[in-house]
């Protein structure tokens, strides 16, 4: 082999990665190739080759690594972000392409906002914000009191470069100050104070949906404060998080680390938040994607020509990798002889095909890629050296059998075989092309093959060689050979439309394939239910179907298919459809109910089974009354997983049902659950005491218990616990109501001694037990007593007073400060006259916009009787009501207050502008529009920009005002055949809005003829009869110039001593309209026609005072009767070049000028363009002799 048949190694020893750069300061990217041979490197970006000999910025390492030296950025000018890419070269071997990284402008260090003073209660959480953009989060930094804060497990910095401190401690205290450091010049945000004081259950904040990659941390945030401390737990789809696992850790008093993360990290995590009795739940999601990765790489391949290769590159990631192939640095594109998926196939093999195939995968979490060379040995050629014969071509090859898709070929052993065990090779290619490939026979001896997989009603050329152990012999004669046509059947029926008129049916309907091939037999419908595999099918005979019986609320997957007399034909593609909904069909799960107190429930539920929602949850409907007393049952909507009864009466047994609802209405409910309040408000910090008493009485299979209550009544006990067992009381346990005093044990052995204890618990834990044992009576024992032990023992519980019920806050008024700023103050009844809040409540603001009508209200807390809103749309009505919260209860909302933001620049620009040109008169264009989407005020105004040159600079263009209330203007004076463009700004009172794309226009070319100049727009004239007219005019033209030449010679003759004489002229205008001209008086040529007559004067159409008159009109000047004087410079008119000069004008031609100094008493300016009846009268002027009846007028 020779030095380029040999496998060269050429791989990257370094490859780019991402970067994040700052704007004014270098950066690199790495990249280094090796290879035994000399590599060329060279970089790309955004797939386009960089030429660093122009670039003064930027210049190639000698280790391949590219240097930007200052980078660039800026709002409208991003020359150096995006894409960069290494190319390694090899000369007249191959290239190969790095994995891609994306370089990332920072702009100049600076904070979007300033961290703020807060209190933090002794014990509780508090977090300081540091808001700069997402890039420049890793660089921020923390000082307390001009020393860098020292992070741990107690105190530590989130991904958004916020401090959290929790279990807040009197060594917190100070001042507060956020730094961004390592990019230059260090910058700080103003000192905020951390004042540690010694709370309602509040969400700092919570995590967030977040997308990592395998290997990285990430840490979820759940900040809560509150007073007791809260407990903060983690679940992991609805599974408790063990936080003892080493990679799990919780830190910062509740916020979630997770390091070295795994595939089996990802799902839904949950933040649950405990104090005392409030309870508060986050979630989100955690996305861990997993980069590319071989799991077979692409390996190097000798091979020769005709042969078919596979180049395998088998990878796993998630998400699963899209997978791209390049040869020598290009794209593969998939062809007849290309085929990808993630492996790469080449059929039939040709010389070109040799260099280095690079097999490149890529996903959200990062590219790879893998080479390998191809190498095309020659086939060994001329005679061998030991003249051993090879044999001579095969005979008779023929096309046995001939399908859509595959041809089969037999042949005769050659005549000269010159051996035994003669194998056979079957060359074939499309016609016309000279890619080959090669299909060998399954043994020695075997003469005949089948080659599948070919395109139908397609030209093929086949030759066989017959092969003995000398080598390969003469090949056959070409034989070429044609492919059936296809099997007629029916096309993909189109226009199929699913939809759905049920609960659990849908309604389809088709057209008729447009290419039948025959008569439909039938059609078949496929469908499954969507994330299924399995599909089933139904017949129909005519175009459309209703389908019944289907799930409720469940997506499903439609196809229809054709039959002939053929078969199936091609499927339609898949319409995926989802039922209607319906009211749930089961009630919800695991009721539960938990006094709180003497006038509070607490009451929890789970949804019902997945399979039964039939839609979308909108809600839960819960339903309360005392006792059984229909009439009294109150009803509360929610959309939590529990609520919180308050106002009950004490000592009264409640019974509560609950029941799930879509938009379709409320499901079943479930049983009605009774649990009784408490008769007093006990105390609950600290766990119940020992019962005061505890009594056995054991029967055969069974022993009595009884007990009394704690002596303490003051302490909260929530319920009961049994244990039991032979021998030892912690082989079962029992819990029961705090308001049982007696159990029954049964199923008990006989005559087996039993331990026996009872203690009673609270939300603080369980108290302290006390114990007894029995033994059970012998099986002979008669003696089983049936009392009713609960008549004996029921000694109901009597606890106390129902507290202050919270009135709302008073006097809401929303004081508008700015386009986005209202600020809500109100009162408190509740509070001393002074309004000074001295316990731990705190106020609940909500706040929405009735446009749309379905918005939803946003909320906020504060412990002030003050909070300012911000982030409100411009000029927009917003209603406010407060709510007061104080431990476990909460007023109800206040009465509304309304306010309206001031208007601000609209931020959007008119939209939907149209152009049109008016209809019989192309020189006039309507452009209409729409007002700007956000309008932020009442439009007061539109100013339209227009210009022939796009990019010309705003103030080049020519500006035209338009009145708020208009949606259409109208501009004229345009110029034919020219293309203009068009912007629309916007204004309010606050001032203009940002202008609109600019829109393009082409106008109309113009036609200009001599029927459109000379014939009148009179009604009823045909083209045959201008046609006339136009005759008519040539023939009287003729002869009215020729009698006006010979009448102006004689009177030149006989007046010559006059010099003074009064010339006159006459000009008539078409009917249709005069034409603005632009010109200079050198080009202009000598009227067609004068008349100069003694007796004639004809009348001018303009006279103007002015010695130098400026004209809308281009005139036509003539100079004095002096043949002495100007001989050779007389003027003339204006012939059809100038239209067609002037219709290439600019958009606003400039005022013209008078193109003649001579006196203006001595000029008559006008155009002539004559039609029969002026030129009629002219003839009758010149004839007459009376002066007075030659003045004519145009």
């Amino acid at each position: 082999l020779s030095f380029y048949n040999t496998f060269m190694d050429l791989l990257f020893l370094v490859e780019p990665v991402d970067t994040l750069a700052v704007r004014g300061l270098p950066a690199v990217l790495n990249c280094s190739a090796a290879s035994d041979a000399p590599v060329r490197v060279e970089w790309k970006k955004d797939g386009t080759f960089l030429n660093l000999v122009a670039d003064d910025r930027k210049r190639q390492l000698a280790d391949g690594s590219l240097l930007i030296s200052a980078v660039v950025h800026s709002k409208h000018n991003k020359p150096d972000e995006g894409v960069y890419q290494c190319v390694a070269t090899i000369d007249n071997l191959g290239t190969i392409s790095s994995r891609t990284a994306r370089l990332t402008v920072a702009g100049l260090p600076r904070f979007l906002s300033q961290p703020e003073g807060v209190s933090v209660r002794s014990g509780g959480t508090e977090m300081l914000s540091c808001e700069v953009t997402e890039e420049l989060a890793p660089f921020t930094r923390w000082e307390r009191d001009g020393r860098p804060v020292e992070l741990d497990g107690r105190v530590i910095q989130l991904p958004s470069g916020a401090l959290v401190i929790s279990n807040g401690s009197q060594s917190d205290a100070g001042l507060y100050r956020c730094s961004i450091d390592g990019l230059g010049p260090a910058k700080t945000t103003d000192e905020a104070q951390l004042q540690v004081s010694a709370e309602k259950l509040e969400t700092l904040q919570g995590p967030v949906a977040v997308a990592k990659v395998v290997g990285e941390s990430v840490l979820l945030p759940c900040v809560m404060k509150g007073y007791p401390v809260p407990v903060i737990r983690w679940t992991l789809n609805d599974r408790p998080i063990d936080e003892s696992r080493e990679r799990f850790a919780v830190i910062g008093g509740g916020s979630l680390q997770i390091v070295n993360l795994t595939e089996e990290d990802a799902g839904i995590y949950v933040c649950q938040a405990d104090s005392g009795n409030m309870t508060s739940e986050i979630q989100a999601e955690l996305t861990v994607h997993v980069p590319p990765r071989f799991l077979t790489r692409p390996s190097n391949t000798y091979a020769q020509e005709s042969m078919d290769i596979i180049f395998e590159c088998d990878v796993t990631g998630s998400p699963p990798p899209t997978v791209k192939w390049m040869k020598d640095g290009d794209t593969v594109i998939p062809s007849d002889y290309f085929r990808m998926q993630h492996n790469l196939q080449v059929l039939g093999l040709v010389k070109s095909d040799e260099g280095f195939y690079q097999c490149l995968a890529e996903n959200d979490a990062g590219n790879v890629q893998a080479s390998a060379q191809l190498i095309i040995l020659d086939l060994a050629s001329g005679p061998s050296e030991r003249n051993d014969p090879t044999p001579s071509a095969p005979r008779d090859v023929v096309a046995s059998l001939v399908s859509t898709q595959f041809i089969k070929l037999t042949w005769r052993l050659p005549a000269e075989p010159h051996g035994e065990n003669i194998t056979y090779s079957v060359f074939y290619s499309l016609e016309g092309t000279n890619r080959e490939r090669v299909e060998n026979t399954s043994g020695p001896g075997e003469m005949q093959v089948t080659i599948q997989n070919l395109a139908p009603d397609t030209k093929y050329t086949f030759r066989v060689v017959a092969s003995n152990a000398n080598g390969p012999g003469e090949s056959s004669t070409p034989l070429t050979v044609a492919t059936q046509l296809e099997v007629q059947v029916p096309g993909p029926a189109p226009n199929l439309q699913v939809v759905s008129v049920g609960t659990s049916s849908v309604t389809l309907s088709w057209d008729r394939p447009v290419t039948g091939n025959g008569e439909i037999q039938t059609y078949r419908l496929f469908y499954s239910e969507k994330g299924r595999d399995s599909e089933q099918d139904v017949d129909v005979t005519g175009l459309s179907y209703t389908m019944t019986g289907l799930k409720t609320f469940t997506e499903y997957s439609f196809r229809v298919v054709a039959y002939n007399k053929h078969g199936p034909g091609v499927s339609t593609e898949d319409v995926v459809v989802r039922t209607l909904s319906d009211a749930p069909s089961a009630a919800p799960q695991n009721l539960t109910l938990e006094v709180l107190n003497s006038t509070s429930i607490m009451v929890r539920w789970q949804p019902p089974p997945a399979g039964t929602l039939n839609g979308e949850l909108t809600g839960y409907r819960l339903r309360y009354r005392k006792g059984l007393r229909r009439a009294d049952a109150a009803e509360i909507s929610t959309s939590q997983l529990f609520q919180l009864i308050e106002g009950l009466e004490k000592g009264k047994v409640y019974t509560v049902r609950v029941s799930a609802s879509t938009v379709n209405g409320s499901g079943p409910t479930t049983e009605w659950i009774a649990a009784e309040t408490f008769e007093n408000d006990l105390d609950e910090s600290q766990v119940p005491g020992v019962p005061s008493s505890l009594h056995v009485r054991p029967l055969v299979n069974r022993i009595v218990v009884s007990w009394t209550p704690p002596e303490n009544q003051d302490v909260l006990v929530r319920g009961y616990k049994i244990g039991y067992g032979i021998g030892s009381p912690h082989a079962h346990t029992v819990t029961l109501d705090y308001k049982q005093r007696f159990y029954s044990i049964d199923n008990l052995d006989p005559s087996s001694h039993y331990v026996i204890t009872l203690k009673a618990f609270n939300n603080m834990g369980e108290g302290i037990p006390i114990y007894n044992s029995a033994t059970t009576r012998p099986q002979s024992d008669p003696i089983d007593p049936d009392i009713d032990f609960y008549e004996l023992f029921n000694n109901p519980y009597t606890p106390a007073p129902d507290p202050t019920p919270m009135l709302p806050p008073v006097g809401v008024q929303a004081t508008v400060l700015s386009h986005d700023t209202v600020k809500v103050s109100w009162a408190d009844n509740s509070l001393a006259k002074n309004q000074k809040i001295t316990d731990s409540r705190y106020y609940t603001i909500r706040w929405k916009t009735n446009i749309p009508a379905n918005t939803k209200y946003k909320t906020a807390n504060t412990t002030t009787l003050f909070h300012t809103v911000t982030a409100l749309k411009p000029n927009t009505l917003y209603e406010f009501s407060v709510m007061v919260t104080k431990s476990r209860r909460s007023s109800t909302w206040s009465m509304t207050a309304h306010g309206t933001t001031f208007e601000s620049i609209p931020s959007s620009a008119p939209k939907d502008v149209t152009v049109i040109s008016k209809e019989g008169n192309p020189r006039i264009i309507n452009i209409n529009w729409q007002p700007p989407t956000e309008a932020n005020g009442k439009i007061t105004g539109y100013i339209i920009y227009y210009s022939t040159d796009v990019d010309a600079e705003v103030h080049d263009w020519v500006v035209e005002p338009v009145l708020g209330n208009r949606l259409t203007h109208q501009i004229q004076g345009l110029t034919l055949d020219t293309t203009y463009y068009y912007k629309i700004q916007a204004r309010n009172s606050k001032g203009m809005g940002p202008m609109s794309d600019a829109v393009q226009f082409h106008t109309p070319k113009g036609k200009i003829t001599l029927s459109r100049l000379c014939v009148s727009d009179k009604p009823g004239i045909t083209g045959s009869q201008e046609k006339r007219v136009l005759v008519i005019v040539v023939i009287v033209s003729v002869g009215a110039f020729t009698i006006i030449a010979v009448i102006a010679g004689a009177v030149l003759c006989t007046r010559r001593s006059n010099s003074h004489q009064k010339k006159k002229r006459a000009a008539c205008k078409s009917s249709t309209g005069s034409h603005k001209y632009k010109s200079s008086s050198k080009d202009l040529n000598p009227p067609d026609l004068w008349i100069h007559h003694e007796r004639l004067e004809l009348k001018p159409m303009d006279k103007s005072p002015e010695p130098n008159p400026v004209m809308t009109e281009t005139p036509i000047p003539r100079t004095a009767q002096d043949p002495a004087a100007e001989p050779s410079h007389q003027r003339r008119g204006e012939s059809l070049r100038h239209e067609a000069e002037e219709s290439r004008r600019g958009v606003r031609p400039k005022m013209m000028m008078p193109f003649d100094s001579q006196p203006p008493h001595k000029l008559h300016p006008n155009l002539v363009s004559f039609c029969p009846e002026q030129l009629f009268q002219i003839i009758r002027c010149a004839r007459s002799t009376d002066r007075k009846q030659c003045h004519i007028v145009f």
